[in-house]
């Protein structure tokens, strides 16, 4: 199993287990679209804190599986799915808050912007990165939307997806990219405190408050998806320099294990 759930304290953590680098490949995918599933519907639960294993959160979408699709029809399949987990992700109703126990790159990089806190572990050798641009890729209609949203200014979108470079945590912190630095005994307890301080007050006003907030981004998102060329993809993973690309950065990472 590429993941883990666990329930602590009526709140849900979903931890990627995928080494060496906690990777999001399609049973990632399918773990967090069924705890997310969960947490918004089941009352008990208060919310959902995302965090991985090791000196890694996560590095992004498994590029072994980037590599191997087999023909057009594979490679629009597996967006449209992470797509729609990506949405769910972005508009859960309760409180979702990223424990990052390490670096954040590429689509892990997504799947902190996408809550609502985060969280890294304080130490500054710890970085962030949106790799896409130096492999030769854009972004999918609900990552954009989401980067978009957790990046905040036009600045912040240059800074980190125009250049494609990695940032130290204490930087990241500074540019607003990062909500908090917790020393590492702490953060899973530091996060589930942040759900608690969300959700736990009458009524639970926050998931109105949510709702509100990203309601523009949800619908921006929302429309990228449903009229989104799947060609522009299938032209991406098929496209030769891009593939090369990607199997240097595997094989570099597999060096690594």
């Amino acid at each position: 199993m590429a993941y883990r759930i666990d329930v602590q304290d009526s709140i849900a953590i979903f931890t990627i287990d995928n080494p060496p680098v906690n990777s999001i490949n399609t049973e990632v995918l399918r773990g967090m679209e069924s705890i997310i599933d969960r947490v918004n519907k089941e009352e008990e639960l208060k919310g959902l804190i995302f965090t991985g294993t090791g000196k890694i959160f996560s590095s992004g979408f498994d590029l072994g599986v980037f590599t191997s699709f087999e023909g057009p029809e594979q490679i629009e399949s597996f967006f449209r799915y992470e797509e729609e987990v990506f949405y769910k992700l972005f508009t859960c109703s309760k409180p979702v808050i990223a424990a990052m126990n390490g670096h954040a790159s590429a689509g892990g990089l997504i799947i902190a912007q996408a809550c609502d806190y985060r969280m890294m572990k304080n130490d500054p050798n710890l970085k962030v990165q949106m790799s896409e641009i130096k492999l030769g890729m854009s972004l999918s209609p609900c990552h954009a939307e989401i980067m978009r949203f957790g990046l905040e200014t036009n600045k912040n979108w240059k800074e980190v997806i125009f250049k494609g470079q990695r940032i130290p945590a204490p930087v990241a912190l500074e540019m607003g990219i990062l909500d908090e630095l917790v020393d590492e005994a702490e953060l899973m307890e530091k996060a589930k405190a942040k759900v608690c301080e969300y959700i736990d007050t009458p009524n639970r006003p926050f998931i109105a408050l949510k709702a509100i907030q990203r309601k523009y981004a949800a619908q921006k998102a929302r429309e990228g998806i449903d009229t989104f060329d799947l060609t522009q993809l299938v032209k991406t993973f098929t496209n030769p320099d891009v593939i090369r690309q990607m199997k240097a950065t595997l094989e570099r990472i597999t060096q690594r294990k």
